[in-house]
């Protein structure tokens, strides 16, 4: 496994700082949860950006408080800490509305002693007048204090020529790859955080009891057998009409949705030790709905309470795509080195396009199976298949009247084609091109 070799920026500061709002700044996204109240980032959340033709990493954290005592405190501080040890630069954001603080003197003091290049920028300096107060972050002894206002994009094109000009040379000519995305997707605490640790062998995301920990979704790069790889932990799925309670729930779940539609895979996690239920479900078909190749996986099976014949029963005839499954473990290791094979066996079918020769002889195969759909007096008649895209697969079959077309027949070329090409889990679009309307 590898790490993305792009230059890594990491924000650093005191909690409600401005820290997620300068980071949606810098990747023209809306990507981390930004709320009135502190504390809302707690894991470490990745973006790309571009700057003056130079491409960078930028690493979100959560606020650093030395003095705090809240259950989440070191394990967030931990995450800020593990960002800083990885960046090329790092960005001292401060509050310039509050003024300096003696937390301010010691997250300074902290990177200071990380040897890495730091540009001090104080936010929410909206107006020049405001310009006057930077004299006082001289003190913090990390060199020039640049006023910017994150929320209105004042002074961040200034800010950034200053982080690149700290880059090792030509990082702007690296080479960066599309990686397969890979969304790990569940209600909330079913141990999604866990497993992507586990499987990198790393607190990459902090994992807490406490349902709800993770708020936005949190990328991290690897290789598996010469294979690009992000995997993507995402916020816990709520049924849609409880999805409102809070500004930062919504967002988080409005995050966790735009993450799977961005990938290409999501393997949705179900707690076994409490069964399946109607909710994970329906996180599965929130990944069909957005086009993602399908695995479920059954965590805590060390203490798994499922009939597992039964519940994949459910499953096969609830879910559309009736995707496989693996029974896994965080906590013993069971099943996880499954995930990725799967995942690139996944990715090979969402990618691949079948020969329209060899569709063809499948679509001869099935006719003389199933008697013609009629209507109306009228006959079916199909006369060619082709497969005319990818990720995810897309087919069009001719037809003499896609008035014919029933919603059974449709279900049952669609099941077929899963059959014949071992295609569970893909997200299948077939159209008929026909006389009248198409059915797809």
């Amino acid at each position: 496994m590898s790490t993305n070799i792009l230059p890594r920026v990491a924000i650093i500061g005191y909690p409600n700082v401005g820290k997620s709002t300068l980071f949606n700044r810098i990747t023209g996204t809306r990507e981390a949860v930004v709320a009135p109240e502190s504390g809302v980032t707690r894991d470490r959340k990745e973006g790309q950006a571009d700057w003056v033709g130079h491409r960078f990493v930028v690493v979100d954290t959560g606020g650093i408080d030395l003095r705090s005592d809240e259950p989440l405190g070191e394990m967030v501080r931990r995450q800020a800490q593990v960002a800083l040890a990885e960046a090329t630069v790092a960005i001292f954001l401060v509050d310039g509305k509050m003024g300096s603080a003696p937390q301010d003197d010691e997250i300074a003091a902290l990177l200071r002693r990380s040897g890495i290049p730091v540009v001090l920028a104080v936010n929410k300096i909206d107006s020049r007048a405001a310009e006057a107060n930077l004299i006082e972050y001289w003190q913090l002894g990390l060199g020039e204090p640049l006023g910017i206002s994150a929320e209105h994009g004042l002074g961040v094109g200034d800010l950034l020529d200053q982080v690149v000009t700290s880059f090792p040379e030509a990082s702007s000519e690296v080479e960066d790859p599309r990686p397969i995305r890979i969304a790990i997707v569940g209600r909330p605490n079913v141990g999604k955080s866990s497993l992507i640790n586990r499987l990198l062998g790393d607190e990459r995301a902090i994992v807490s009891a406490i349902p709800g920990t993770t708020r936005d979704a949190i990328d991290t790069n690897l290789v598996f057998e010469g294979t690009e790889v992000t995997l993507v932990d995402t916020a816990g799925l709520r049924r849609p009409g409880k999805r409102t309670t809070t500004d930062v729930e919504y967002y988080s779940s409005l995050r966790a949705i735009r993450a799977m539609e961005r990938s290409d895979i999501a393997f949705v996690v179900v707690d076994a030790s409490e069964g399946l239920v109607d909710l994970d479900l329906q996180v599965a078909y929130e990944a069909q709905r957005a086009n993602c190749a399908t695995a479920i996986l059954f965590n805590k099976w060390d203490i798994s309470v499922i009939d597992l014949e039964m519940v994949t029963a459910r499953v096969k005839d609830k879910v559309q795509m009736k995707p496989r499954w693996i029974t896994t473990s965080a906590l013993t290791g069971r099943g996880l080195d499954r995930i990725l094979p799967l995942a690139l066996e996944l990715y090979s079918l969402y990618s691949t396009r079948i020969p329209t020769a060899e569709l063809n002889r499948w679509l001869e195969e099935i006719k003389a199976r199933r008697a013609p759909e009629a209507k109306g007096g009228k006959t079916l008649k199909t006369f060619y298949a082709v497969e005319y895209d990818v990720s995810p697969p897309r087919f069009k079959v001719m037809v003499n009247s896609r008035a014919l077309i029933t919603k059974p027949f449709a279900y049952f070329l669609e099941n077929r084609l899963r059959e014949s090409f071992g295609m569970w889990g893909i997200p299948l679009v077939i159209d008929f091109d026909g006389k009248e309307e198409r059915y797809s």
